[in-house]
């Protein structure tokens, strides 16, 4: 009974190049979650303003905006793990650099726009690979697992990440978190240097130029409504309510919460609701998995409730424990739906058509909260952000495509 249940719940990590690959993306998620802090302190410290920050943000998103759509047809045609491979190469190498640049001083505002740009620009080709590359090493029956344990990696290095990262920001200062992310990037090129992808997932394609790739993957994607209507409600809602959370979150965390160890414990929280609900999560397959999904979208918007209001450090660490758990949620079963739904020589691309609209509207929000923060107050900002974050996800449940999606591995439950 207890092998039963330890096979429905995390079989998956039996599959040799499974385990191999999540060791490796866990370590690079941890030292990433430890530099996201480290890099919003370096850039304050500086001198740079909550504008400057903003730039830095908006320089790792750019790429992915202009590279994502690209990325996935050719990750779909050169083979997803070596376009990873490649990716966090880069993302290693950016990082080593930042850190150098950070040991010798206080680097100008350019410097950290120019690495984070590379940063982005791995991301962009590494993330619409992620979703393909799953279904070549893990059993379609544990593709919810897989996610599940994805969410779960992210949400444990949300806690140790961001807390670590803060209290070695306060001893040694923020190079050593840098550097210590570039060395997990290396782990991840190590660990995927290790994984043998099946012949099958290897085979060659008819060669074709690469914007019928794309068109391919485009007709995919807007086959698929509830796929396009979610895509859409990301892309405005990391405009309207993520990005001043992850912009003006820190400024704020700088400006009355108590500085960065407390709010690395925030970010710690955050990481704790997910943990929670991955969890719970682990083995089960819902009926109707977009449902789910959208249903978890609404702790997405619930940080940016007490920020507005100006409230202590202890709402909006409850807020972000709920924002984790529903993003547990949200991630573990949206994933697992593209992977069951979309043709699996298309996954690379279609999944990239899903992530980079949000990224791309996403963008200028970093950009714009800095000045619009200056002119109309954060609690505003906040404001907005909160209102759009619950009223969209309540407008997607009212849509029947999105109602209609059932889990397609042939086993489910009704949780």
């Amino acid at each position: 009974m207890g092998r039963e249940w330890l096979r429905r719940r995390a079989g998956v990590l039996a599959v040799r190049d499974f385990r191999r690959f999540y060791a490796g993306y866990a370590t690079s998620l941890l030292g990433s979650s430890m530099s996201t802090v480290a890099i919003a302190w370096a850039v304050l410290g500086s001198g740079a303003n909550a504008t400057g920050l903003g730039y830095v943000f908006a320089a790792a998103v750019v790429p992915q905006v202009l590279l994502m759509a690209v990325a996935g047809a050719v990750a779909d045609r050169f083979g997803r793990r070596r376009v990873m491979l490649t990716a966090d190469a880069l993302r290693c190498a950016a990082q080593a650099s930042l850190a150098a640049a950070v040991f010798a001083g206080r680097p100008a505002l350019w410097v950290f726009v120019l690495m984070a740009w590379l940063v982005g620009t791995g991301e962009a080709f590494f993330t619409p690979a992620l979703d393909a590359l799953t279904v070549e090493v893990a059993p379609r029956d544990q593709l919810g697992n897989a996610n599940a344990l994805y969410g779960l990696a992210t949400s444990a290095t949300r806690i140790a990440g961001p807390v670590l990262g803060g209290l070695l920001i306060a001893l040694t200062g923020p190079g050593v978190v840098v550097a210590a992310d570039a060395a997990s990037y290396a782990v991840s090129v190590l660990a995927l240097s290790l994984i043998q992808v099946p012949p099958a997932a290897r085979k060659r394609r008819k060669r074709q130029p690469l914007w019928r790739d794309m068109a391919e993957g485009w007709a995919e994607f807007r086959s698929r409504t509830w796929l396009w209507v979610t895509t859409m409600q990301f892309a405005f809602f990391n405009l309207i309510t993520w990005a001043p959370w992850m912009l003006l979150g820190p400024v704020m965390g700088r400006a009355y919460l108590g500085g960065a160890a407390v709010w690395g414990a925030i970010m710690g929280v955050q990481g704790a609701g997910a943990i929670a609900a991955g969890l719970l999560c682990l083995g089960r397959r819902p009926r109707r998995p977009v449902v789910i999904a959208t249903i978890g979208t609404f702790g997405y918007a619930l940080p940016d409730v007490p920020m507005a209001l100006h409230a202590s450090a202890v709402w909006v660490a409850a807020a972000a424990l709920c924002c984790g758990a529903g993003s547990a949620v949200f991630s573990t079963y949206y994933g697992t739906t593209l992977q069951q739904q979309v043709p699996p020589e298309l996954l690379a691309r279609v999944s990239a058509l899903s992530i980079f609209p949000a990224y791309g509207v996403g963008v200028i929000g970093y950009a714009i909260d800095g000045p619009l923060a200056a002119t109309f107050g954060p609690a505003a900002i906040f404001g907005v952000g909160a209102v759009y974050g619950l009223l969209s996800s309540a407008a997607v449940l009212t849509l029947r495509p999105v109602r209609q999606v059932t889990w397609a591995d042939g086993r489910r439950d009704d949780s």
